[in-house]
């Protein structure tokens, strides 16, 4: 087995997130029916590191490869964001083409995954013909990853498509969820003494994980626990909003609370813990630190800072005594090797050489949308922000779109390409109408602006 590979008992923990977010919610419009049935090739192979890549080739291709750059989890090659989506490109005479990365690498594999992108559009080429356009996607992980190629890989492909993409970078990622996860074992396990980072191995990182959530489990029970649960959601940017619920009212902070919970009891900290360690695994070290960082300041750059004062004052706690607690007993410090690489492989938004249209839900409980706020600054301090266009659905969940949200995207990128202008067509209206036009499956892009993203530290 590689050496990287997962027991049983960890997989399943990695992995049961996904399983709890449900199906992407349809509009209200009427649905027709799936594309229909295209014939295509499958071809695959592999690349000089060992990785996989697969492609599927329509009888009637329209000669645009769309490269797809799959999410964090098992290297294994996929060449489209979804089943659904898949055959809806398909139909439309779109090729499409994906890589494992580095299969005997750890799954955050930045270390390889945009050279094997590269790679398996030269080894697409060789088997099917070069094609007239290559459009990159990605999504999650892969959206750093495709960000990345919109950085770096100008002249060889044309556009870029994002999906739900962690475009903010490992560093900013590590750091705002160890917030979380010192909140949590500070104010809520104090007396278990937790390791959050340097991990032994996979296993010992979800340990850590279900002792967390354990604690959050029981915190939920009392006023001072549901307040202190706020804070820590505050820090690690989670939503309040969760999958088979209404949104709650603004200023129900109890309402927000009760569905942030939801988030954390269906899983987050079993995600993001066992992630830790594969992210350490590929930086060679800790590269996440809260030594010096102020957590009165933090929350108060937060959307949720008065959700948490109001929790806080109906429990009749002391918030200002809380967080003094929190920033004088921060004392995490970074590897600043491991720091260094994971700005090295890890990161993105420090200039375009293409356009770039990102696609984010609303209510994402792993990649918060607010990335997509950190990214466009560090795009617009490069002088690319032209390039960019960010428009967002009004959904809960993970990378939870319809394949005619994906669709609709990639005409609205495949326009920008051809024409040179965007022409109005990535405004949340024009890509509803464009979505609900193909008859596929619903739509629900709306008018969105994300706010900050509570991370507090700068790095290069």
């Amino acid at each position: 087995m590689p050496k990287f590979a997962l027991g049983a008992a960890t997989l399943a923990a990695v992995l049961a997130l996904a399983a709890a977010v449900p199906a992407a919610a349809r509009s209200d419009t009427p649905q027709s029916t799936a594309p229909a049935a295209t014939t295509t090739r499958h071809l695959s192979g592999r690349l000089p590191d060992g990785a996989s890549w697969i492609a599927d080739v329509p009888d009637r291709w329209n000669g645009t490869l769309l490269l797809f750059s799959h999410g964090y989890g098992p290297t294994t090659a996929q060449d489209a964001p979804s089943p659904a989506a898949g055959q809806a490109l398909l139909a439309e005479g779109y090729a499409l083409a994906g890589s494992s990365y580095d299969p005997n690498g750890p799954w955050w594999a930045l270390e390889s995954a945009e050279r094997d992108q590269l790679a398996t559009r030269e080894a697409f080429a060789a088997a099917a013909g070069r094609p007239v356009r290559t459009l990159s996607v990605g999504q999650s992980m892969g959206g750093l990853v495709n960000a990345q190629l919109a950085r770096d890989a100008g002249g060889v492909l044309d556009g870029a498509l994002g999906l739900c993409g962690l475009v903010a970078g490992g560093v900013d990622l590590g750091n705002y969820q160890l917030d979380a996860e010192y909140t949590i074992a500070s104010l809520l396990a104090p007396d278990e003494h937790l390791e959050l980072v340097d991990f032994a191995d996979q296993d010992a990182a979800a340990a850590t994980a279900a002792r967390l959530t354990a604690a959050v489990e029981r915190a939920q029970t009392t006023p001072a626990g549901r307040a202190r649960i706020a804070l820590a959601a505050a820090y690690l940017n989670l939503p309040g909003w969760a999958p088979g619920q209404n949104a709650p009212a603004p200023g129900d902070a109890e309402g927000q609370e009760a569905q942030q919970y939801s988030w954390f009891a269906q899983g987050v900290l079993s995600f993001i813990g066992p992630a830790r360690y594969s992210v350490e695994q590929s930086a060679g070290g800790n590269a996440s630190w809260n030594a010096g960082v102020d957590y009165a300041g933090l929350l108060r750059s937060s959307e949720h800072a008065d959700q948490v004062r109001t929790l806080y004052r109906t429990a009749g706690l002391d918030l200002r005594a809380d967080l003094t607690a929190l920033t004088r007993g921060a004392r995490v410090h970074a590897d600043p090797q491991a720091v260094r690489r994971l700005e090295r492989t890890s990161t993105a938004g420090q200039g375009l050489t293409m356009p770039l249209l990102n696609l984010h839900t609303t209510s994402d409980q792993l990649v918060p949308v607010q990335q997509e706020n950190a990214f466009a600054a560090r795009v617009r301090a490069a002088g690319d922000g032209a390039l960019l266009r960010q428009a967002y659905v009004a959904r809960q969940g993970h990378c939870n779109f319809t394949a005619a949200e994906v669709v609709a995207g990639v005409h609205a990128l495949e326009h920008r390409v051809t024409t040179g202008r965007w022409d109005g067509g990535t405004a949340p209206a024009a890509l509803q109408r464009a979505a609900l036009a193909l008859h596929l499956d619903g739509a629900a892009f709306a008018p969105y602006r994300p706010t900050r993203l509570v991370v507090g530290r700068r790095h290069t």
